[in-house]
C-alpha cells in the first residue's frame, strides 16, 4: 500500500508502508478520505518535530470502512463505515479527574502515533464511531473537527437566544459558529481575511471585520447592547486575545479554543470587574462525535460549502503547500482510496 510520511523540512514523501493485520482490540480500516487540519500544518511547518517520530504518517480526519477485525472486537465487521475519534487515554493519572480525553498520558492518535493519510490504518476498535449510509465518505471526514465543534459549544453552555461571538473564521470557527446557529443562538463572527467573510455570510452567518469596524461598537450593535454571553476565541492570535476580555457581558463566558503555544498579555482586570467564566476546550468526548454524526447526517448544517478542495493523496505535497498559499481555503481533503 502506500502512504504520505511527513520526513521533516516541510516535505512529504510517498512512500510504500506495510499491510498489518489488526491486533486483539483493533480493526483495520480501508481510509476513505482525511481531512488535513491546523495541526498537521503545524508539524508540516516542523513546530512538531520534538514530537512526532520522523518519518512518520500523519493525519486524524477519517473516514472510512473496516477491512479487517481483530481478535475480541464486538459489533464491527467488515464493511462498516465509520469514523475515528483518534484519542488513546493511556495509563490513568490521579490527576486526571476521570476526564481521560485530556488525561496527563493522552496520546493523540495521529501525532504521538500513525496517522490516517495511508491505504490501510489499524486503530483501536473503541476510536470507531458509525456513519449512517446517506454520509457521504467526504463529509465523514469532517466529523472530526465538527466534534471539536460540537464539544466547544457544549462546553460554553450555550442556549437558544443567547448571543455568540466567534473570533476567528477558519475552518473551526465556521464549524462552532453553524453548531451555534444550531442550538438557536444569534451568531456574530469575527474574521479579517476577506474570503473567508465572503463564504460566512454566503452561509447566512453575520459578520464584522475588526480592521475595519471598531469590534466592540459591532458587538454592541449585533446585540442591542447586550453583549455576548459566549465569545469564542479561535483565532489564535494576541488580538483576538486582547478583544476577547472586552466582548462578554458581566458573568459571560468564554471559551478558549485557540491552541496559543506560547504565553499571551490577557486583561484579567475584566475577569474581575464583570465576573467573566473562561473555559478551556481541547478535543472532544464520544458524545461530541455522536452529535457531529447526528448533525452531518441530518443535512442541516452546510458541510459541503466548507470543502475547498479534494486531491489525491499521491499530491499530498501540492496540498500542504497550496494551503500555505491560500491563507483564505477551509478544509483540504485528501482521497485515500
Amino acid at each position: 500500500m502506500q502512504a504520505a510520511y511527513y520526513t521533516g523540512n516541510r516535505r512529504f514523501d510517498i512512500q510504500p508502508a506495510t499491510t498489518l493485520p489488526p491486533q486483539p482490540g483493533e480493526v483495520r480500516l480501508k481510509v476513505a478520505y482525511c481531512g488535513v487540519c491546523g495541526t498537521d500544518v503545524h508539524i508540516y511547518h516542523g513546530s512538531m518535530d520534538k514530537r512526532v517520530r520522523i518519518p512518520q504518517v500523519v493525519g486524524h480526519e477519517v473516514s472510512g470502512e473496516i477491512d479487517a477485525v481483530g481478535e475480541g472486537v464486538s459489533g464491527w465487521q467488515v464493511g462498516d463505515r465509520v469514523a475515528v475519534r483518534p484519542l488513546q487515554p493511556g495509563l490513568e493519572d490521579p490527576s486526571d479527574n476521570d476526564q481521560r480525553h485530556i488525561g496527563k498520558n493522552l496520546k493523540f492518535i495521529g501525532i504521538d502515533t500513525p496517522g490516517g493519510m495511508q491505504a490501510y490504518w489499524n486503530v483501536p476498535a473503541y476510536t470507531l464511531h458509525r456513519l449512517p449510509e446517506n454520509l457521504p465518505l467526504t463529509l465523514g471526514a469532517m466529523i472530526e473537527p465538527l466534534a471539536v465543534a460540537c464539544h466547544d459549544v457544549r462546553l460554553g453552555e450555550l442556549k437558544a437566544g443567547e448571543n455568540a461571538v466567534v473570533i476567528g473564521g477558519g475552518p473551526i470557527g465556521v464549524l462552532i459558529a453553524l453548531v451555534a446557529r444550531q442550538v438557536g443562538a444569534n451568531v456574530l463572527i469575527s474574521e479579517v481575511n476577506p474570503a473567508r467573510l465572503r463564504l460566512a455570510e454566503s452561509l447566512g452567518l453575520s459578520t464584522v471585520n475588526p480592521k475595519e469596524q471598531e469590534l466592540v461598537a459591532a458587538v454592541e450593535a449585533f446585540t442591542n447592547g447586550a453583549m455576548a454571553d459566549v465569545v469564542f476565541e479561535v483565532s489564535g492570535v494576541q488580538a483576538g486575545v486582547t478583544a476577547m476580555t472586552q466582548l462578554p457581558r458581566a458573568r459571560g463566558r468564554i471559551v478558549m479554543v485557540a491552541i496559543h503555544s506560547e504565553p499571551k498579555s490577557v486583561d484579567l482586570f475584566r475577569f474581575f470587574w464583570r465576573e467573566i467564566k473562561l473555559i478551556g476546550a481541547r478535543v472532544y468526548e464520544p458524545e461530541d462525535f455522536d452529535e457531529a454524526i447526528r448533525l452531518a447526517a441530518s443535512g442541516e448544517l452546510p458541510l459541503e460549502s466548507l470543502i475547498t478542495q479534494v486531491s489525491p493523496l499521491e499530491h499530498v505535497q501540492q496540498v500542504f503547500e497550496t494551503i500555505d498559499n491560500n491563507p483564505a481555503g477551509m478544509k483540504y481533503l485528501l482521497q485515500i482510496d
